[in-house]
C-alpha cells in the first residue's frame, strides 16, 4: 500500500486552531505538527501490516454487552439492567453542594473570552 498523503503542515494548525478557537503560541504549532505527522506516519506504518487473519478484538461488543456468551457476569451487569426512572433531588439539596450558585443555577467561571 503506498502513502500518498500529504504532511500536515503549520497552515494545517492554525486552520484547525481557529475552528477550535485555540491560541497556540509558535511553538505550541510547531509541535502539533510535529506530533500530528508523527501520528499519522505511525498509522502509515500499522496500515502496512498484514492482519488478514487476525481475529478481530471484541472490546466494543464486549463494554456494551453484546456478546452473548458474556452476559450474566457482574462485569456486564450495568448493561443488562432494566432503565428505572426516580425522584430527583430536591434543587436545595443540589445547591448546598455547589461551590457557587445563584440558588436556582450552579454559577461557573467564564472559560470563552471571545
Amino acid at each position: 500500500m503506498s502513502d500518498d498523503r500529504q504532511p500536515i503542515t503549520e497552515n494545517d494548525v492554525v486552520y484547525v486552531a481557529e475552528l477550535a478557537n485555540l491560541e497556540l503560541t509558535a511553538d505550541e504549532r510547531a509541535r502539533m505538527v510535529k506530533d500530528l505527522n508523527s501520528i499519522l506516519d505511525y498509522v502509515a506504518r500499522l496500515n502496512e501490516l498484514d492482519t488478514a487473519n487476525v481475529e478481530p478484538m471484541a472490546q466494543t461488543s464486549d463494554r456494551y454487552g453484546i456478546d452473548q456468551g458474556k452476559i450474566g457476569t457482574a462485569r456486564f451487569a450495568y448493561a443488562m439492567r432494566d432503565d428505572k426512572t426516580g425522584p430527583s433531588l430536591p434543587r436545595e439539596v443540589i445547591m448546598e453542594n455547589a461551590p457557587e450558585s445563584d440558588g436556582t443555577f450552579f454559577k461557573v467561571p467564564k472559560v470563552i473570552e471571545k
